[in-house]
């Protein structure tokens, strides 16, 4: 029997924290064990022993799926990879470095339950020094996230989504030179309308230097190509860059 939902967990380097990201996906509340499967991508990391032995303890667990990229493929594409795989009715994503919750699936899948119109949940997360240390910053999310809302700025924390798996299908990560994260999530809302959030920090972020969205200026022409790839005009994509602006500023230093 197909679990209901399959998390999602691309590695590369992160043999120190994956671990913990794992037994979060795993250790869920109010949800029996064969309902949850989750998939490790390793995207030829350089760490691949030390990745090894941070997974050995999951080896043998029916629920957990050990996967080794022939080449580096990329978060999108190794994500793309365990979506085509999924038979669940429902995909989760998480990053190695970060985790979750123990009441985080089960209140969005009581959500998405409910209102089958939904195509994904995200969620509200709180902000954590690479040790994992809390630096005082929870960043929230309102309760409905439309098409409009998001190309202001992006509420919708990759590692906090649940999406519905034909969706997931149907659309895959794409134009990963940008957000490719950001372009699913508008691609989606463009086509099925709102999507849910439940305004708590049920995802708990490291921040990373190296990330694509740490360097400001980077992360800038990066916005305006997703605006490109959705088709959108200069002039609005200069509105929309605006607002982005403004929004960040809003989120990280307020």
């Amino acid at each position: 029997m197909a679990a209901r939902v399959t998390v999602i967990i691309p590695a590369y380097n992160a043999s120190e924290y994956i671990a913990n990201a794992v037994h979060s996906a795993l250790d869920q509340e109010d949800l029996p064990p064969d309902e949850i499967a989750v998939i490790i991508i390793d995207d030829k990391s350089p760490d691949r022993e030390k990745l090894d032995e941070a997974l050995r303890p999951f080896a043998d667990d029916p629920q957990v799926t050990i996967l080794h990229n022939e080449t580096n493929m990329g978060a999108a594409e190794s994500r793309n990879r365990a979506i085509d795989l999924a038979q669940s009715e429902y995909v989760a994503f998480l990053d190695a470095d970060d985790w979750w919750e123990p009441d985080k699936l089960a209140a969005q899948l009581r959500l998405l339950d409910e209102q089958p119109q939904l195509p994904l949940c995200c969620s509200g997360r709180m902000l954590h020094a690479p040790d994992g240390t809390p630096v005082g910053r929870t960043i929230g999310v309102p309760d409905r996230i439309s098409y409009d809302m998001l190309l202001r700025t992006n509420l919708i924390p990759c590692g906090s989504v649940v999406m519905r798996t034909r969706i997931a299908k149907e659309f895959h990560m794409t134009n990963a030179e940008f957000h490719e994260d950001y372009i699913l999530w508008l691609r989606v809302l463009k086509k099925y309308g709102n999507a849910a959030a439940i305004n708590e920090p049920l995802l708990h972020c490291r921040l990373s230097e190296g990330g694509k969205s740490r360097n400001k200026f980077k992360s800038a022409r990066m916005q305006i190509g997703c605006y490109r790839v959705m088709g959108i005009g200069i002039f609005k994509s200069l509105y929309y860059f605006a607002c982005y602006a403004v929004n960040g500023v809003k989120k990280y230093y307020t």
